[in-house]
């Protein structure tokens, strides 16, 4: 039985995935190294400073630290958010649906605590959730599933009695590895990916879910 909801962020509360490519494209240029949408695209749902660990590997650059980069990457995608961030649509539904239900809620995200205090404050939710926990103090972000066993701790549920919900493959794996019930509302360029089929649910908008179905999950 479901007695929990542990939401992830980028992509799921809010549309920021746009935001993590804007900034990406933009400081990735500025150090020689254009990256594409489809690079973007590759690295949904990892944690930034992995990514740019990642993209270092593959394309060493002289000049400014990883750390460095990837303070200028979060800082701009701060910026974005706190000028243009909306809700996804069904968000706020979404959340008084569940809390109807009288289930917990939490937060579980590979972005920096930084991110999500401008994130839930820029979308004023941040009373909604009794837990917040960030991959940033983790050894490994997603696709570990530290993330969300320590939501869901911090929760005070049993991992295996909380829903996850994602919009990344490598949340997904996250949160199934961490023996949770995944629903996934995929990103527009996951959409009809094959892996995705591990999800326990899939809707392709928050705005999709309504009472019955969430009851029937509850059981």
């Amino acid at each position: 039985m479901l007695a929990a909801v542990i939401f992830d962020m980028d992509g799921v509360l809010i549309d920021s995935e746009p935001f993590w490519q804007r900034a990406q494209m933009a400081v990735f240029s500025e150090l020689g190294h254009p990256h594409t949408e489809e690079d973007c695209n590759s690295t949904i749902g990892v944690r930034i400073d992995q990514l740019v660990a990642h993209w270092y590997r593959l394309r060493p650059w002289s000049g400014p630290s990883q750390d460095e980069v990837v303070q200028r990457i979060l800082d701009q995608v701060i910026t974005l958010i706190l000028a243009e961030g909306e809700p996804k649509a069904g968000v706020l539904e979404a959340l008084d649906l569940i809390e109807a239900q009288g289930l917990k809620i939490g937060l579980a995200t590979s972005s920096p605590f930084a991110m999500v205090d401008a994130v839930l404050g820029k979308l004023g939710i941040q009373d909604r959730f009794m837990a917040v926990h960030s991959a940033e103090v983790e050894r490994f972000g997603k696709p570990h599933p530290d993330v969300y066993i320590h939501a869901a701790e911090k929760l005070g549920v049993d991992p295996v009695h909380c829903l996850a919900i994602e919009d990344s493959f490598t949340g997904l794996l996250a949160a199934k590895a961490a023996s949770m019930t995944a629903l996934i509302v995929p990103d527009p360029a996951l959409v009809d990916d094959p892996r995705l089929a591990i999800a326990n649910h899939e809707l392709r908008s928050l705005a999709e879910l309504d009472a019955e179905m969430l009851a029937s999950w509850v059981g």
